[in-house]
């Protein structure tokens, strides 16, 4: 039976020329435009005269748009990646109506990620040149690695981030991703903010920390952002130094990750998880800063389409279970375990690492529910994995 290839994204940074620049500004207003224009049509025709709008009707409308006068810049782009929003859109309703996303919003010049999606129509990729349409010469692309060999993207994505640099993103079928040899191990993870993971293996990996790490170059830069004019030169100037300093943050926290949740894996046949609410978690304002630096929900998506990709089995435990203050030696759930109390004793005499015996009962309490066949894949779906989206009642372990 013939294995179906992974397809997965790789990512370059790349330098455009001012030709290139301008031309690709150009488009990801466009894409912004044509966006908001089709949000705008489908919401006033459902609320002024009930009917729903589809992609076709929304596809027939920028063909309208091209041929006025106040949107015939609109024909300046590739008209590709104006087809690829419409169909963003069509999947932001379909999540819509299905309750798993909220009504679209529009996008915003200043708030939204500036991008643009060609298929392969609209690229030209001819011994590691890739030129997309509109575009007289090729991307001076920094390849960090290369593409997989024998392969050729079927989808690139050009990305500018806060910080003006420029990415493109390729979606290539990957056939050196495949299932690693299966082992007879298993791991529960605890997450935490000093310690970033306890294993049940009683290993602590320390949180490096990232944030703090640049928190006074980056209270520099927000003070001297502050008091800058609004609209002016300066400001933008002081915006875009702010916005590196993040991006390095984002760079070394998500490099870390990488390294940490692929080791996970390839030591691990199963790996158990707690099912935590982060977004509710940062509510607290004393340890919002600290949490988002952690960026669990960030380590759990990575855990998630690695597993996938490399036949590893991920177990998510009901947040409610008591896994801190129950004693993985007899069982017996504490009254009471303040945040300061890392070490405490039963009553049985075992004594405690509350991280380590938080991720012992985590380990039990998924290989518990997977002996009765309730084992879990990732709930939520990624676009890495290039499986359809499957919705999933979250598991409990009692």
């Amino acid at each position: 039976m013939k294995t179906e290839l992974v397809k997965r994204a790789f990512k370059y940074r790349f330098h455009p020329t001012n030709e290139q620049a301008a031309e690709l500004s150009r488009t990801f207003g466009c894409v912004r435009q044509v966006y908001n224009l089709a949000l705008e049509a489908r919401t006033v025709a459902w609320f002024q005269r009930q009917e729903r709008v589809n992609y076709n009707a929304t596809s027939a409308m920028l063909t309208q748009w091209k041929k006025t006068e106040e949107l015939a810049f609109l024909c300046e782009v590739s008209s590709v990646p104006l087809q690829q929003t419409l169909r963003h859109l069509q999947a932001a309703f379909s999540n819509f109506f299905e309750g798993r996303a909220k009504y679209p919003r529009f996008k915003s010049k200043k708030r939204n990620r500036r991008c643009a999606e060609y298929t392969r129509s609209a690229f030209t990729y001819r011994d590691g040149a890739l030129t997309l349409a509109k575009m007289k010469s090729p991307l001076a692309i920094v390849w960090s690695r290369p593409l997989p060999e024998g392969t050729e993207p079927s989808m690139v994505t050009v990305s500018q981030d806060s910080a003006g640099r420029w990415f493109v993103s390729m979606l290539c079928e990957d056939a050196s991703v495949r299932p690693f040899p299966a082992l007879d191990t298993a791991v529960g993870i605890d997450a935490g903010i000093t310690t970033l993971v306890a294993l049940s293996t009683g290993e602590k990996i320390t949180n490096p920390r990232h944030e703090r790490r640049d928190r006074t170059r980056l209270a520099k830069a927000q003070r001297v952002l502050a008091k800058k004019e609004k609209g002016s030169r300066n400001r933008d100037k002081a915006r875009i130094k702010v916005a590196k300093v993040h991006a390095r943050i984002a760079d070394r926290r998500r490099d870390f990750l990488h390294q940490l949740t692929t080791r996970l894996v390839r030591e691990n046949q199963t790996i158990v998880i707690e099912d935590l609410t982060v977004r509710n978690m940062v509510k607290n304002r004393s340890l919002a800063r600290a949490i988002s630096d952690a960026a669990w929900t960030d380590m759990r998506s990575m855990l998630e389409y690695k597993c996938t990709w490399y036949g590893r089995n991920l177990v998510a435990i009901d947040r409610w279970f008591p896994s801190t203050k129950l004693c993985s030696a007899c069982g017996t759930v504490q009254d009471k375990l303040p945040l300061n109390v890392r070490e405490w004793t039963c009553g049985c005499g075992a004594a405690h690492d509350r991280d380590v015996n938080a991720a012992c009962n985590i380990l039990a309490a998924g290989l518990a529910v997977t002996a009765c066949g309730a084992g879990v894949r990732p709930q939520r779906e990624s676009s890495r994995t290039g499986q359809p989206a499957v919705k999933q009642e979250p598991l409990t372990a009692k």
